[in-house]
């Protein structure tokens, strides 16, 4: 377990540093994180990208719902648009979220109205990410 948290705080640790942190030989943390990815439990890497620093200055999550009969083609038609870096089926207040990156506040309320004029798109919630806290 202590190889995950590691590689999910800092996906691009040594081989060599992570070894010494455990007290164990490089073969065995290769193996190991081998192991892992054969497994699917490691399913990749990413990087983490400051949206700021790259021009988006508004991320929000959206949460919205759909009617039963189109959920998957909403799905497929969502997951194409290219301010949707992240999407996820959900149960609680949202039967879909969306995370979003928008230029700025107008973007985000065009692509809010874009979402709301799909056949089947019902409540259309956003909520502006302010900071980042862990």
């Amino acid at each position: 377990m202590m190889i995950i948290e590691r590689l999910m705080g800092e996906g691009r640790i040594p081989f060599t540093k992570l070894a010494k942190e455990l007290g164990v030989t490089e073969a065995a943390v290769r193996k190991r994180i081998r192991k892992l990815e054969e497994m699917g439990i490691i399913k990749g890497y990413k990087a983490v990208v400051d949206p700021k620093k790259i021009g988006y200055n508004v991320v929000a999550l959206i949460g919205f719902d759909v009617e039963p009969e189109v959920y998957v083609s909403v799905i497929e038609r969502v997951k194409k648009m290219e301010e949707v870096k992240r999407m996820f089926s959900t149960t609680g207040d949202h039967m879909i979220m969306v995370e979003g990156w928008f230029k700025n506040n107008d973007d985000m309320m065009s692509f809010v109205k874009r979402l709301e004029s799909i056949p089947g798109v019902s409540r259309v919630c956003p909520a502006i990410l302010v900071e980042e806290i862990k």
